[in-house]
């Protein structure tokens, strides 16, 4: 089935028969992709009563602290106008520590501006998703975290939806130079994108090279691909994910322009949405049901137009060109070992290019790496810190948990 074959399968359902009809064809599509996710949920049915995973819920969102961590709020403007929401996080002036010579050498002035590192975040999340390592950062480095276009509280694409421009990664490269004038319009830079975001800072290189060239003093890619994205199985078998790639763009598409109904239909089948956030998102059976719980909330906020929106422009990700930019300076590459959506040999393909980067594959880690083992990208992001200066040897990290600024001098 072609994708415009199943738009329009989709969209006659819709139409002729409603949700119902139209769900059994998404389902269709997605079934083979949920089935371990379903089987998960019909297990846990069978011992927890859906009250009371409702609830069960409900008291994880009142009781998580994940996400409740804010800074000083701005706003970015797109090229087409798109509104791009953006916090900081400045040195605490009470745990900085004069780094001294060192310092002074790396940038050539002596006073130099303070380093900002750059947070941007993945497809249907949110900059909350940094959230162990903002916590840990907190106070010793000056930090902005942003909200991708349609994600989070920045404002929908307006070049999507006014013109019905289609979203491209390109777009997400203008977008990120748009925040770093707004935000960090002075001073180094270090860039650190998870999955999407280390996609946009790739785009963002290969629009703007003279600003990675002058400013861009190291960055980290976190889970991500410069390409190559439409190999990706998702740990289905052949046969499986062949029928997805035929018909998911067409199905989302259809999804999409019937938001309001699909969001109904989200609501409704909320455990299984649940069993197949976590297969993708997480590897660990051990994860605390809290933070699982704070990853589905992210993407569960993401609305389903969204979703289909942004889908089809990974199919044409290509960015290994500009990954060149980056060869004389230092790099983490940073991969869970059983990530699903962006497999580690995409990490391995990238430090290969890059031979100088570290590249670092974390065991029992799926895609969300930063959330599910959050020691080791703190960890690894606090030492690439310090080896270009922007956060003193003298000074450790705070708890990677802490909703409080607790870094202070060793």
């Amino acid at each position: 089935m072609s994708e415009s074959s199943a738009v329009a399968a989709a969209s006659a359902a819709m139409t002729s028969g409603g949700w119902r009809r139209a769900t059994g064809i998404a389902g269709a599509a997605l079934g083979v992709v949920a089935a371990g996710a379903a089987a998960t949920v019909a297990i846990e049915r069978m011992t927890v009563g859906r009250d009371m995973r409702r609830r069960a819920r409900l008291a994880l969102d009142s009781a998580g602290p994940y996400g409740t961590l804010r800074g000083t709020s701005g706003r970015a403007y797109a090229d087409d106008g798109t509104e791009l929401y953006y916090e900081v996080d400045d040195v605490d002036p009470e745990t900085a520590v004069d780094l001294g010579p060192r310092r002074r050498r790396l940038f050539g002035r002596r006073t130099p501006a303070p380093v900002t590192v750059v947070f941007s975040h993945g497809y249907c999340l949110s900059q909350d998703s940094w959230h162990f390592q903002r916590a840990a950062l907190r106070g010793v480095v000056r930090t902005v975290h942003w909200d991708q276009r349609s994600h989070g509280r920045s404002g929908r694409g307006v070049g999507q939806i006014r013109d019905g421009v289609p979203l491209t990664i390109d777009q997400l490269g203008r977008d990120l130079k748009a925040v770093i004038d707004a935000a960090a319009p002075e001073g180094p830079i270090v860039l650190v994108g998870h999955s999407m975001g280390g996609m946009t800072v790739m785009a963002l290189a290969a629009q703007y090279p003279e600003l990675i060239r002058e400013r861009v003093v190291a960055t980290a890619f976190v889970g991500t691909s410069s390409g190559r994205l439409g190999e990706v199985n998702f740990g289905l078998p052949v046969a499986g994910v062949n029928a997805v790639r035929r018909v998911l763009p067409g199905v989302l598409k259809a999804l999409g322009q019937r938001a309001e109904l699909v969001e109904k239909g989200r609501r409704a089948t909320a455990d299984l949405f649940a069993g197949i956030i976590k297969r993708y998102s997480f590897a660990g059976r051990d994860i605390d049901p809290a933070v699982a719980r704070f990853a589905e909330r992210m993407i569960e906020s993401t609305p389903i137009d969204v979703v289909a929106e942004f889908y089809p422009a990974f199919t044409d990700h290509d960015k290994t060109e500009a990954l060149g930019l980056f060869t004389d300076l230092p790099v983490l590459v940073l991969a869970g070992v059983d990530d699903l959506v962006t497999p580690s040999g995409h990490s391995e393909a990238i430090a290969d290019l890059l031979p100088e980067a570290e590249l670092v594959l974390v065991p029992d880690a799926g895609h969300l790496v930063m959330l599910e083992h959050p020691e080791v990208v703190t960890d690894r992001l606090a030492d690439l810190l310090t080896r270009v200066g922007a956060v003193p040897a003298g000074v450790t990290v705070g708890g990677y948990g802490s909703t409080s600024s607790t870094a202070q001098p060793g």
